[in-house]
Formats: C-alpha cells, sequence, structure tokens
C-alpha cells in the first residue's frame, strides 16, 4: 500500500504540483471560454433550427453555404494565425511596457482594413465566374441562387477580419468576450430567416450580424485598442517580429484552410442536397466541440506563451498531460454524440420541409464526422505549445501533411461512403497532425 501511494505520488500528483500555477489558469480559462462558447453556439443552433424549418435541405441551403464557405475562406486563414502570432509579441509588450504599442494597433488595424477591401472586392469580381463555370460542376439552380447573394456575401471578409483583429486584441489582455460575441451573427441571420425569408434573408442576415458583431467587438475591448483609429502605415519597429512568423503561419493555415475548398469541390458534383447534408452536420459537429476545442485552444495558448519561467521539458510535459486530457473527452464527446446522432438531428432540424429522409440522410454523415474529435482535440494542445515556441515551420510541415493526407484519404472514401466519406477524411488529416506534433514534443 505504500508503495502503491509513492507511485501515484511520484507519476501522477507531483508533475500536476509542478505546474500548479499554469493548469489552474488553463482549467479557469477553459470554463469560461467553454461557457461564453455555449451560449454562442446555442444562438447557433437556433439559427440553424430556423434555416432547416424555412429551407429544409435543397438548393438555396446548397447556395448560401457555398457562397459562406467561399468568402469566409480567408477569414478563417487570418482569423487562425492572427492569436498565434500576435498574442506572444502583445504580451511580451506589455510586460515591457512598450510605448510604442499603441502606434502598432492603429497600423495593424489600418493593414487588416485594407486587406479586407482587397479581399472582398476579389471576392466580388472573381466568385460569379466561379460558381458559373461549367468546370465547377454546379447545378444550375444552385448557381442562379449563388449568383443571386454574391454582391451582398462579398463584403464579409471586411467584417470577419476586422473580428480577428479585436478578437486577438481581446485575448490578450487575459479576456474572453470574443467567443460570447461570436454568437452575434447567428442571431441576425436567424431573425431574417424566421421574420423575413428567402435567400436574401440568409445573406442580410449574416452582413448585418457581422457589423454588429464588429461594433460590439470595439466595445468589448479594455486596453489600448479601444481608442485606436486605424492607421495606414507599418513604421512601427513591432513589425520586424511579426513579419518573421506571420508568412510562414499564412501559408500553412492557406496550406490547411484548403481542405474547406476541397470539401465543397467533392460535394458540388455529387446530387444535390449534399453541400447541405455536409453543413448541416458541421453545425451539429461544432456544437459538440466547443466545449473542448474552442475552449483548448484559446485556454492553452496565452498560459504557454506566458510561461516564460518554466523550462522547455517542463512545458512540454504539461503541454502532453493536457493533450492526453483533451484526447479522452473527445472520446466520451464521440461515443455520445455517436448513439444521439439521429436524435439530435431530429430535435434540431426535423421540422418544415425537414424530413424523416433528411434526417438519415444528416445523421449519416454526421456520425462519420463525430470520429475525428478525439484526435482534433488532442493535437490542439500541442499546436498550441509549437505556437508558443515559435515553431512556425513545423506547423507549416503540419498543415501541408495534413492537406495530402486529406485530399488522398477524400479521393479513397468518396466512391465508398460519398459525402460522409469527407467527413472521415478529417480523422485522417487530425491523426498525421497528431503524430507529427507528439513526435516533435518528445524532441
Amino acid at each position: 500500500m505504500r508503495y502503491a501511494r509513492e507511485v501515484l505520488e511520484r507519476t501522477v500528483f507531483a508533475p500536476w504540483r509542478g505546474a500548479r500555477r499554469e493548469h489552474h489558469a488553463i482549467l479557469r480559462g477553459m470554463v469560461v471560454v467553454a461557457g461564453f462558447a455555449l451560449l454562442a453556439r446555442l444562438a447557433g443552433a437556433a439559427k440553424e433550427v430556423a434555416v432547416a424549418w424555412r429551407f429544409g435541405v435543397g438548393a438555396e441551403v446548397d447556395a448560401y453555404l457555398l457562397v459562406f464557405n467561399l468568402v469566409n475562406w480567408p477569414v478563417g486563414i487570418i482569423a487562425g494565425v492572427l492569436p498565434v502570432v500576435l498574442l506572444p509579441l502583445l504580451g511580451r509588450a506589455q510586460r515591457e511596457g512598450s510605448e510604442g504599442m499603441p502606434r502598432f494597433l492603429a497600423e495593424t488595424l489600418g493593414l487588416t482594413v485594407a486587406v479586407g477591401v482587397i479581399f472582398s472586392l476579389g471576392m466580388l469580381i472573381v466568385l460569379p465566374q466561379v460558381v458559373s463555370a461549367e468546370w465547377f460542376g454546379l447545378p444550375a439552380t444552385t448557381a442562379a441562387l449563388a449568383l443571386q447573394i454574391i454582391p451582398s456575401m462579398s463584403w464579409y471578409p471586411l467584417a470577419g477580419l476586422v473580428v480577428a483583429l479585436y478578437s486577438s486584441w481581446i485575448m490578450s489582455e487575459n479576456g474572453h468576450a470574443n467567443t460570447l460575441i461570436e454568437g452575434v451573427p447567428a442571431l441576425f441571420v436567424m431573425l431574417a430567416v424566421v421574420f423575413w425569408g428567402g435567400i436574401a434573408a440568409l445573406a442580410w442576415g449574416t452582413i448585418v450580424g457581422a457589423g454588429v458583431q464588429v461594433l460590439s467587438s470595439l466595445v468589448a475591448q479594455t486596453g489600448p485598442g479601444r481608442a485606436v483609429a486605424p492607421r495606414f502605415s507599418l513604421s512601427s519597429p513591432s513589425w520586424l517580429p511579426l513579419w518573421n512568423g506571420l508568412g510562414i503561419m499564412l501559408l500553412g493555415q492557406t496550406v490547411l484552410g484548403f481542405s474547406v475548398i476541397v470539401d465543397q469541390f467533392f460535394a458540388a458534383r455529387l446530387d444535390e442536397g449534399a453541400i447541405s447534408a455536409l453543413g448541416y452536420s458541421g453545425r451539429i459537429l461544432s456544437l459538440l466541440t466547443v466545449l473542448v476545442a474552442t475552449a483548448v485552444g484559446r485556454a492553452t495558448l496565452p498560459v504557454f506563451s506566458a510561461s516564460t519561467h518554466m523550462e522547455v521539458g517542463q512545458l512540454r510535459a504539461l503541454a502532453r498531460r493536457w493533450s492526453l486530457l483533451t484526447g479522452l473527452a473527445g472520446v466520451a464527446v464521440a461515443l455520445v454524440g455517436w448513439a444521439t446522432a439521429p436524435l439530435m438531428v431530429r430535435l434540431l432540424f426535423e421540422r418544415g420541409t425537414f424530413d424523416g429522409a433528411d434526417t438519415i440522410a444528416v445523421s449519416r454523415v454526421l456520425r462519420f464526422a463525430i470520429v475525428q474529435l478525439p484526435v482534433f482535440c488532442a493535437s490542439l494542445v500541442l499546436v498550441s505549445l509549437h505556437s508558443s515556441q515559435g515553431r512556425y515551420r513545423l506547423l507549416l510541415a503540419g498543415g501541408v501533411l495534413g492537406l495530402a493526407v486529406k485530399l488522398v484519404a477524400s479521393v479513397a472514401l468518396l466512391p465508398l461512403l460519398g459525402v460522409s466519406g469527407l467527413m472521415l477524411s478529417y480523422t485522417a488529416m487530425y491523426a498525421a497532425n497528431l503524430l507529427l506534433f507528439l513526435w516533435a514534443a518528445q524532441r
């Protein structure tokens, strides 16, 4: 008995006490972020219920999801990069009391606005050519509906990029209000769909909601960013360390972000409703991952970035423990999700034109999507670890490896499983990343 206690003390309790402050900070951040994220996702769930009630699985939702995924593509890439690069830089500047920080914030806002305008104008010009091209393989009805909403939806990148920047500023102040504010666009889409209807309601609800999200994110600022106006120059000395990692991270996130485009390309060539089934299952998947995935990334990265007093070996051991815990949490969520997939789809969507056949189709896709949860959640902690250490080339290698594995898996699984194979290919992608990052954490 005494020997057993000594083994437990040495292998379980002592390592956790060795980084007690970091463990508490991670756990506290996870709880707060998970609570806010749950509220935001409930707003998203209400939107999905309204969309399913109004449109079911059909051409309108196909067109909206296609256009939204395309205009959101650059936003998702940059939003994934900004916290990774900015948080360590802003944290260091705050500790050192940098007097030039207001100018740097103003210049980052100016650059973000300029890039957002460029992307929005590019979408306005390019997207009509893409969706109407014969090589894209989009059904005629879906293409016509997509052309209707492109002029308004093309301006989403401008609002989305500003929100991404403001969110990074909020997180740098150890705030989490940005997670709660993420539910604002969904509320506006829901209201537009319920009281207006038509595919235009989806488009304008998204754009107006994104605008309100920008204003809400500005009000939520607690640091110097609240009083900053955009400055269109690059004269701050803080740009030099930012450029060192930004280019590599943007390239890596762009490579990984192509997975969404891969899904749209393959799904567009399947029967009508394939994109809708992919979208509905993806929305439910996001509800399942919100308590783990969002909380993990936003709770661990600030802690790892600020843990300058820890040795590298201690920090990596800390990350491996939390990777194991989140992976086990992912297993639990996956088991429950697999068993309750038809029930979740039925409760959320089966009303109006969304019938029992749609429930069966979406449930099947959802079950294959749920398999990715354990490896996805576990890999998030290791991404935060390597990001905090500036190992951007490793993250780039992970993006290239993940996309290559997903392409191979999609080609192999699509003939066997249809659109479900696209979801299952994410499991292979995240598993490859997890193995790579675990190997790197041991070195």
